[in-house]
């Protein structure tokens, strides 16, 4: 099995990096009951350039934060991994466990994940085919305020020193209802998800909030969608209207972890995140 999973070792990491990486994925993969195939691991750091951490000891003041993902196929199911530790041994320790739980949900059928304000760090290898953003959390920024705060409706200030954009992505976005949004969101391991509603042709997300742990916000407000199988809590205002710069002065203000937000002219969504390394990214619909 271990020949058949890619690995990518960024630069900076320590030697066996990638051999330690394939045996761990590998040992999970012969356990599982789910076919599982198109294995990718990538495994990288950021930081302040420190050494990464290795050997189960927690990282020294000033290391890297190692960033560990893994996207696969578990019976023709798209599912997606994404852990990060200050030790490299751990980030792979989570990776491996993430890994086993999330083939053995998408092996069992999927079920709405319950809400919990405990906060989860994930990395910057986030924005597969431009349709999400990072999660938010342990140690990366306040998931509880800062997620409600991404609200179309929640009036948030401008910030006094607006952060940069170091990545931008664009793609045609899938038209799905909000149920299998939800659903890909989860396989996917993300905390936002950017469609297309085709009940209402505006473009939307699905991210995770509380108190149901689900939440819908369109650029265009609209009615709650019928019987939806997701336990959703529907944002009754349509996605403010903004430039980028403007964008990122709110999301800067606020110290969101994400800001949903309709483009001039064109109403078309957009997603502005939070990366590991320090820098924004925005993810945009094609027009």
């Amino acid at each position: 099995m271990g020949e058949l999973i890619t690995v990518q070792v960024c630069e900076g990491m320590p030697g066996g990096v990638a051999a330690d990486a394939r045996a761990r994925i590998a040992a999970v993969v012969n356990g599982a009951d789910a076919l599982v195939e198109a294995l990718r691991v990538r495994v990288g750091a950021v930081g302040t350039g420190g050494a990464v951490g290795t050997g189960g000891a927690t990282g020294a003041a000033g290391a890297a934060t190692v960033l560990a993902q893994v996207n696969a196929e578990v019976d023709g199911r798209r599912i997606r991994v994404q852990e990060s530790a200050a030790d490299l041994g751990e980030a792979l320790d989570r990776l491996a466990d993430g890994l086993r739980g999330r083939i053995a949900t998408a092996a069992s059928g999927w079920a709405p994940r319950p809400w919990s304000r405990r906060t989860r760090a994930r990395g910057p290898f986030a924005g597969v085919t431009g349709q999400v953003a990072p999660r938010s959390g342990r140690g990366l920024v306040r998931a509880g305020a800062g997620l409600l705060g991404a609200d179309p409706c929640t009036e948030v200030p401008y910030g006094a020193r607006p952060e940069r954009i170091v990545r931008r992505k664009r793609a045609a976005l899938v038209w799905c209802s909000p149920d299998a949004a939800a659903r890909t969101m989860d396989a996917m391991d993300f905390d936002i998800h950017l469609f297309t509603d085709p009940a209402t042709e505006t473009d939307a997300v699905v991210y995770r909030v509380g108190p149901t742990g689900y939440r819908l916000a369109r650029t265009t407000a609209a009615a709650p969608p019928t019987r939806p199988a997701v336990p959703l809590t529907v944002s009754p205002c349509g996605a403010p209207e903004l430039t980028e710069e403007r964008a990122v002065e709110r999301l800067s203000g606020a110290d969101l972890p994400f800001l949903f937000f309709a483009q001039p002219g064109t109403r078309r969504g957009r997603v502005l995140y939070r990366r590991h390394d320090g820098g924004l990214g925005l993810i945009a619909a094609t027009p």
